[in-house]
């Protein structure tokens, strides 16, 4: 008794706040797991889906807890006043005083490029930035150089590391305590045409509706479809589902209730709410860097009833040209101009450049299409593990 009233007696007020924060994840989960137990034990689907806004309640308010009580780890020895736990992506000046004005809201425009597609990336970005977007450029052939002759090239934040995805960048660069001031995160493909996309609008949509996460959809005469969800309805705002049967067989109705007939996006132009990105992040796998499999277990950071919170906007839509961007060498996207010696190479050395040059993309695509079918299956794998071992974890679709 008395080596316990010691050890409580030596014990400081913040050292007891860390060991009660660790505690409350715990607590909350298991009140979690109690009451969607219950909820399922119901088979009314209406009372089913009411279990979302349980564990809704329970983590707010643990969040609210959390935020009175709990620091970072690591930052125990620190005064809670001078701790910074967030952060965010906008550039600041080298000297004079910053203008003490409130923020507006804020979004973030996060894009794979390539020197090729650097006319539609332009096109984009200005209508980005009209918008007041703060944009993010990830150069995947490394040439950033050759970007400076835009307007708005000092405006954008460059990060450059070859033959790298889009999935490896935003794993490493867009940490939601990074992006957490942003509203609305987007993270588009490159090769993708905006004529018929108004950003402004687009926004107003998705607020409106309750999407988490969504798309736009997709010019069905002009875009490259792989999915029937993700095509353009004509004189629709949003839809959520399909009523069809698709390749191979499978029949989409008003029964399903997942992916790829609800609850589903396709990867090329996603757009992540704050919350449903905090919770993405987390999904995205280190090693498995072409993101196959996580489009189908989006529903999951839905915040809430997938076939509800995820959705494609057809009024404002896009064309996915659908160009195969990595798999080459760095020296075969960089645009390269013909000096006048070049000019004097005959024409059958040039013809064999080229050739082996297509032949050395194609082989290079190949192997890359590949290893997103290898990345696919360990994906899967690891998600059937990780659902397998945690025994804490509640499948909220699992009977659906």
């Amino acid at each position: 008794m008395r080596l316990s009233s010691s050890i409580s007696g030596t014990m400081g007020p913040r050292k007891r706040k860390s060991n009660i924060c660790l505690f409350l994840p715990t607590a909350f989960l298991l009140s979690a797991a109690v009451f969607i137990g219950s909820a399922f034990i119901v088979t009314d689907h209406q009372k089913r889906v009411s279990s979302w806004n349980i564990v809704g309640v329970l983590w707010g308010t643990r969040s609210q807890m959390c935020e009175d009580k709990c620091q970072p780890h690591g930052t125990e020895a620190l005064p809670r006043g001078i701790i910074t736990s967030t952060s965010d992506l906008e550039m600041r000046p080298l000297w004079g005083s910053i203008p003490n004005k409130k923020k507006a809201p804020m979004n973030l425009l996060a894009m794979a490029v390539g020197i090729k597609q650097k006319e539609s990336v332009n096109k984009i970005v200005k209508k980005f930035l009209s918008s007041k977007f703060v944009v993010m450029l990830f150069h995947y052939d490394g040439n950033v150089k050759e970007w400076r002759d835009l307007k708005w090239n000092d405006r954008a934040i460059h990060v450059s590391a070859v033959n790298q995805t889009k999935w490896w960048f935003a794993k490493r660069f867009l940490h939601p305590d990074i992006v957490s001031d942003y509203a609305y995160i987007f993270l588009w493909d490159e090769d993708l045409g905006v004529e018929n996309f108004d950003v402004k609008r687009y926004l107003s949509i998705i607020e409106k509706e309750g999407l988490e996460i969504s798309q736009p959809a997709l010019d069905p005469e002009k875009s490259e479809i792989h999915h029937p969800l993700t095509a353009r309805k004509k004189e629709a705002l949003v839809h959520r589902s399909i009523n069809q049967v698709l390749r191979g067989g499978r029949k989409c109705d008003e029964n399903s209730t997942g992916p790829p007939c609800t609850g589903w996006i396709e990867m090329m132009a996603p757009v992540f709410s704050r919350a449903s990105w905090r919770c993405t992040w987390y999904m995205i796998q280190n090693d498995l860097v072409h993101g196959w499999g996580i489009d189908f277990q989006l529903g999951y950071c839905a915040q809430g009833d997938r076939t509800k919170k995820i959705g494609v906007v057809d009024s404002e839509y896009i064309v996915h040209y659908g160009l195969p961007t990595l798999g080459g060498s760095a020296a075969d996207r960089i645009n390269t101009v013909a000096t006048g010696q070049d000019a004097q190479k005959s024409s059958s050395v040039k013809k064999g450049q080229e050739a082996t040059s297509t032949s050395h993309e194609s082989e290079g695509r190949s192997a890359v299409r590949k290893q997103s079918l290898t990345d696919l299956e360990r994906f899967k794998n690891r998600w059937k593990k990780a659902a397998k071992e945690d025994e804490d974890w509640i499948d909220p679709f699992q009977s659906r």
